[in-house]
């Protein structure tokens, strides 16, 4: 049973930059640490948490009250909850809702992740936005602070890191269509998300989820009408195997799409370059103009990794197709001539909440055109 607020192991939280918040556990009691980062979301914490692209970061959320609707068994992003650690104003750990399946504070102690809560959140993320991501720790089992120190001190940075190894499927598996077959949709798992393979099924895709390290032959084998890229955790830089798969799958002529990693491997397969952002961007309310309709959007988010711009205008192969209305970076790209297209948000998510979804509308059109051309 979850311990009662006031009950609750001290906690501390500790970054890189030697900045010290107090509070109380959330969670299970123990130690983490990862690349910190915020989330401007007021709702979908649950599919927040258990969604990879969170592999190795500890979130904080920047809504004050988490956990007061529980979880619900269909809430889900992947088989766990994959954020490293969590931080938050108020924890729940009971849980007011009809057809729920149990209370926050319980999931986290199933899965091992630590959090600490009552903390001045607010004051966190201003931190943050001012100083810059970085890595911490959090602790709520009374280690020394000299030895947490030490701990984080030696936890890698983000950049240079490759993750989605560490969450893709260890075998291939079959995701048939809910409706009448269309297509069949070969899906490298990046660390993809449970809504990127429904969005397909439900418009008619038979989809074979194939593991990170599958080669380009062996995903064309199968004979798929299109290519789906999927989102995932890391430094895309790091992924140079992969980048090569990407690059030989272009070439096949197959419609492709890409989403968040996925996007941006498929850039640096053709000669764009990535940065690393100062913060990322992570939340469900931001605003993205489509520059081929003039239309905006309003999508979730979630990456800390950006393709670079002026390697994108650079190269005539290929084009910018969406903006990131609050900072101009680049949102969406698609190779000239090619039935091959790739967005840094989630289309998937329900932001808008069906704002992105033509996207995937999209790629079907492509696939089934290609099919009657042929």
């Amino acid at each position: 049973m979850a311990k009662s607020r006031e009950t609750k192991n001290p906690a501390v939280l500790i970054l890189a930059d030697g900045t010290r918040f107090e509070g109380h556990a959330a969670g299970a009691v123990g130690i983490t640490t990862g690349e910190i980062a915020f989330n401007t979301g007021m709702y979908g914490y649950q599919e927040i948490f258990t969604d990879p692209s969170y592999h190795r970061q500890i979130l904080v959320m920047a809504t004050s009250h988490i956990g007061n609707y529980g979880v619900h068994e269909e809430e889900v992003e992947s088989s766990r909850v994959q954020i490293a650690g969590l931080v938050t104003k108020n924890f729940s750990s009971i849980a007011s809702r009809v057809g729920g399946n149990g209370t926050l504070q319980d999931y986290m102690e199933r899965d091992k992740v630590v959090g600490i809560c009552d903390l001045d959140t607010r004051a966190l993320v201003r931190h943050i936005r001012q100083s810059g991501a970085m890595n911490a720790i959090i602790c709520s089992d009374g280690t020394s602070e000299a030895t947490l120190v030490e701990m984080l001190n030696a936890v890698p940075s983000m950049a240079g890191m490759e993750l989605s190894s560490e969450v893709t499927c260890s075998e291939a598996y079959d995701a048939p269509a809910t409706v009448d077959s269309k297509c069949k949709v070969a899906l490298l798992d990046l660390g993809v998300k449970t809504n990127i393979i429904r969005c397909l099924t439900d418009r008619g895709c038979d989809v074979r989820v194939f593991p990170m390290a599958t080669t380009a032959d062996e995903m064309l084998a199968w004979s798929p009408d299109g290519i789906m890229l999927s989102n995932g955790p890391g430094d895309p830089g790091a992924m140079l195997e992969t980048i090569e798969t990407v690059k030989k799958l272009v070439t096949g002529g197959k419609p492709i799409f890409g989403i968040c990693l996925g996007h941006q491997v498929l850039a640096l397969s053709q000669g764009l370059k990535t940065i690393k952002m100062f913060n990322g961007h992570r939340g469900v309310n931001h605003p993205i103009k489509n520059l081929i309709t003039g239309k905006a959007e309003i999508t979730s988010q979630n990456h800390g990794f950006v393709v670079d711009r002026d390697s994108v205008e650079a190269n005539q192969a290929v084009e910018v197709t969406h903006t990131h209305l609050n900072d101009d970076t680049v949102a969406g790209i698609a190779i000239t001539g090619q039935p091959v297209f790739s967005v840094q948000y989630h289309p998937e998510a329900s932001a808008g909440p069906h704002d992105s979804r033509y996207l995937f509308d999209q790629f079907v059109e492509n696939m089934t055109r290609v099919e009657v051309l042929a």
